[in-house]
């Protein structure tokens, strides 16, 4: 295979996957085709050699793909997830075969006190903390925006929105400087689907919240981005749309095909190390082709 074939981004696992369905909040080991995240194809440079960081919805998805980067570039790993225990014991495995240190953390974000228990547990356990990575987030999808309910609208903002207030308070005071945060937005923030607007309006947010806080951190060294993926292969896909949609999820995109969650780490190691030492407040679009305005 020649060089161009291998970087072509029409290249990959294309629709259709077949009708599938999961409950919340999914799991990687039942997701068919199985997601790409790295395991094989991901090779470090040593760009977070011995840094410690923290990964939210590290149990599988975008998160699981960041943590194996982070690790594979001689990083540490805080695993953070909320119930998926065997999704999450298999990042740790993939953290460790890398040489690094794995802690798992278990529980939900949409408590602040279990957000601060995640913090915790980062500098207890590592010693320090010099990346956070506020990746977890859930979804429903309609028909219709009117079919959106008040719960489920608090329930996406507690577990997307909220927990980066916490968080950052939490970890912000214990990061040096040359710290950075990452935070993980979305196409939908910018080209909002009216049945995703509670989950479109989140990402929307999550854009504001980490220009806002970049102008505070640069005075102490500490950059503030984002990355906002467009359509991806994860879990939650099967576990919040309808099975038939699933089936041709991502055809639409320009490539023709969502991203394997492997596509979208080396925006996160880039973000996390020095390369991007003089970038902050600012949002990587990875999108396969839907441009940012």
């Amino acid at each position: 295979m020649s060089q161009t074939e291998k970087r072509d981004p029409r290249k990959g696992a294309k629709p259709p996957f077949g009708e599938q369905e999961q409950s919340l909040p999914g799991s990687d080991a039942d997701l068919r085709p199985t997601a790409d995240h790295g395991e094989k194809s991901y090779r470090g440079t040593g760009k977070l050699e011995d840094l410690a960081t923290v990964v939210t919805g590290a149990d599988s998805g975008i998160g699981l793909a960041v943590a194996l980067a982070f690790a594979r570039e001689g990083a540490d790993v805080v695993i953070s997830y909320l119930e998926e225990d065997e999704d999450a014991a298999e990042t740790a495995r993939l953290v460790e075969d890398a040489g690094r240190q794995a802690v798992q953390v278990r529980g939900d974000l949409a408590d602040p006190k279990h957000c601060r228990r995640v913090i915790e547990e980062a500098v207890s356990k590592l010693g320090r903390l010099d990346i956070l990575v506020n990746n977890a987030a859930t979804q429903t999808v309609h028909e219709s925006f009117e079919e959106i309910t008040d719960e489920e609208v608090e329930r996406v903002f507690r577990t997307n929105v909220f927990p980066l207030f916490t968080l950052c308070r939490a970890a912000i005071p214990l990061m040096p400087a040359g710290g950075a945060i990452i935070n993980t937005a979305s196409i939908q923030a910018y080209d909002p689907a009216p049945v995703l607007l509670h989950y479109a309006s989140t990402k929307g947010a999550i854009v504001t919240f980490t220009k806002g806080l970049s102008k505070e951190l640069i005075e102490r060294g500490i950059r503030v981005n984002a990355v906002a993926p467009g359509p991806v292969w994860t879990p939650l896909i099967a576990a919040t749309m309808p099975p038939e949609e699933v089936s041709t999820f991502g055809e639409s995109n320009p490539t023709g095909r969502p991203a394997q969650p492997a596509e979208l780490a080396p925006a996160y190691v880039f973000l996390a190390s020095s390369d991007s030492r003089f970038i902050t407040g600012e949002v990587i679009g990875v999108t396969g082709g839907k441009l940012l305005p």
